[in-house]
């Protein structure tokens, strides 16, 4: 159904599955193309990608709820269009790795999975925001500026933000090898810093496109304690949660655990703020 009750029209489906589809392969390409991430889709344990998939199912619902590639009436809805949504990733995944050569006739029903499952995290997100992203601007005629009402709200798109942008570096040797050539702790102290700065200047501060005005009778220091720094504790969590699963932390200690954590966290403040932005 479309907004209203209206029924879809068969052209209508059509335009917002492509739109889907493309939104999956735009966000999901620079992962899709990512060699440490085929390794993870590979190797990583299995209770780890089941904890990872489990977690999908509400991230792209509430995708969908905020910004899917349809308006949504409830949230029946939006779970159906975060199943449609995943379904699509890993279809844009699965093509796009076939077409790479990374997953062919040889490969093992494992590795299928393993690669299939992980990428379409990002792919489906891509998927899940199309209509925000990608449709008209007059399709976005009348939102209801859900995001801008609830509290909740805007603290899920800072961890969606988070999200996709620790997926994007996680992987990579760069958050390792950072990590090692701070060493100190007062460099983590500083990208911390850093890290809080973004995520409220760029939403707050520097009038970018999107920018956030506080609260009506509210300063942006309210908004600083109030969103920011909640705000900076669930990109923490966030991080931690993607380094745990993609094996990152595995042997460490507490503090470099917390160190790798924190700097992680600076990407992922920039992903939080953006998504806050853009959305």
């Amino acid at each position: 159904m479309a907004e209203g009750g209206r029924p879809w029209g068969d052209r209508e489906l059509l335009v917002a599955g492509v739109r889907a589809m493309a939104g999956a392969i735009l966000l999901g390409l620079p992962l899709l193309m990512t060699m440490e991430m085929w390794s993870l889709g590979f190797t990583m344990k299995p209770e780890r990608l089941a904890l990872l998939l489990a977690l999908t199912v509400p991230l792209l619902a509430g995708l969908a709820y905020f910004g899917g590639f349809r308006r949504d009436v409830g949230l029946k809805d939006s779970l159906i269009d975060a199943g449609v949504a995943f379904f699509l990733g890993t279809a844009a995944a699965a093509a796009v790795l076939a077409a790479f050569g990374v997953i062919d006739q040889y490969s093992s029903a494992r590795e299928v999975v393993g690669v299939l499952a992980l990428e379409a995290v990002p792919a489906g997100m891509g998927a899940a925001l199309a209509r925000s992203q990608l449709g008209k601007d007059d399709d976005d005629d009348g939102d209801d500026g859900r995001w801008e009402q609830s509290y909740g709200g805007e603290l899920f798109l800072v961890v969606a933000g988070a999200l996709f942008f620790a997926f994007n570096v996680a992987p990579t040797d760069e958050v390792v090898r950072v990590t090692v050539e701070q060493g100190s702790p007062y460099f983590a102290l500083g990208t911390a810093a850093a890290s809080v700065l973004v995520l409220h200047g760029f939403v707050y501060t520097l009038g970018f496109k999107g920018s956030h005005d506080p609260e009506a009778g509210r300063s942006k220091l309210f908004a600083f304690f109030r969103l920011t720094l909640p705000g900076y504790a669930l990109v923490l969590l966030t991080s931690a949660l993607v380094l745990f699963l993609f094996g990152r932390l595995d042997g460490l200690g507490p503090d470099s655990a917390l160190h790798m954590t924190i700097v992680l966290g600076l990407p992922g403040s920039v992903g939080a703020a953006t998504a806050r932005l853009v959305l």
